[in-house]
């Protein structure tokens, strides 16, 4: 249990530390736009920087297939929330980001959420390996057409007139579902990965949905997040990305395999709880940035 604890923790360093080189590449690099997939790509992949954050990322979703392996899945979800307390010191020591006082509030809310999910953990708690293939899609295609839809409709109000600039909510949600989807397939993944019978448990692997799902949200995920970050703030659209990810995850992956929440009382108020809680950190955070007064252009200015 506690191996997974800390591979879960590891998996937040290098997310976070992914998003924020990411952000800080983004920065430099052209417009990128939904519309031009293939040149997003390669003005992607041609920045070293961006290439450090990705490769971080990876080594999170690394991180991420053992902390399924030896977590239930809405205990590893609440973990994996605490990184928007590392993330948010990250932008701002790096970025150059001021969180709000909304965001600052929401981040001693994360830490108790943390603690209390984590107090709610016992070394007797059930781990789900397989799911119904069926059930598994019933679930991530509608996901995933909300996700899309969702995003679709942001880019749409964002082009008008007048408009206060977002700050990144819509989106953040829209790729967090995305991402809750590919969570579930790196689940489904963990589930297969065993010493024994490794040729059978590959074609099994290659006979579920799971790395075609991971294959969509990859190429899709990345093209949508790196748009996405590249016009907002990385304190704001990663928070809610992770919020609605892990949510999306803890509820219904426990569902789709079948693993149950804990039967002693504290136990469950407490991971319900620490649920909770990372639900207010998601509607506590405004919609758009404030616009500059004139008193911070002058200071700019000067």
């Amino acid at each position: 249990m506690w191996w997974g604890v800390a591979s879960a923790l590891l998996a937040n360093v290098f997310y976070s530390t992914g998003f924020v080189l990411e952000k800080r590449a983004l920065s430099g690099l052209p417009r990128l736009s939904t519309g031009q997939p293939a040149k997003v790509v390669r003005v992607l992949i041609g920045s070293p920087l961006w290439l450090v954050g990705s490769l971080a990322l990876a080594a999170g979703f690394a991180a991420q297939l053992a902390v399924y392996r030896t977590l239930p899945i809405a205990a590893a979800q609440g973990i994996f929330v605490s990184g928007l307390v590392l993330l948010l010191l990250l932008s701002s020591v790096v970025l150059g980001e001021r969180p709000s006082g909304r965001e600052r509030r929401g981040v001693v809310m994360i830490t108790l959420a943390l603690l209390m999910v984590v107090a709610s953990l016992q070394d007797t708690d059930a781990v789900g390996e397989h799911a119904s293939s069926r059930r598994v899609l019933l679930i991530c295609v509608p996901a995933l057409a909300a996700g899309l839809w969702l995003y679709r409709s942001v880019e749409r109000r964002a082009r008008r007139r007048h408009r206060l600039p977002t700050a990144g909510v819509e989106y953040g949600v829209a790729v967090g579902l995305l991402y809750g989807v590919s969570s579930l397939a790196i689940k489904g993944v963990s589930g297969h990965l065993t010493t024994r019978g490794i040729g059978g448990e590959v074609l099994g692997l290659l006979k579920s949905p799971y790395p075609y799902i991971l294959m969509v949200t990859s190429v899709t995920g990345l093209i949508l997040s790196q748009t996405a970050l590249q016009r907002c703030r990385a304190s704001l659209i990663v928070p809610v990305c992770t919020t609605v990810t892990c949510l999306f995850t803890a509820a219904l992956g426990t569902f789709v395999f079948g693993e149950s929440l804990p039967d002693d009382p504290l136990r469950l108020a407490l991971r319900l709880g620490g649920t909770a809680l990372a639900v207010s950190v998601l509607l506590m955070l405004p919609r758009h940035d404030e616009p500059p007064t004139p008193t911070k252009e002058l200071a700019h200015e000067a």
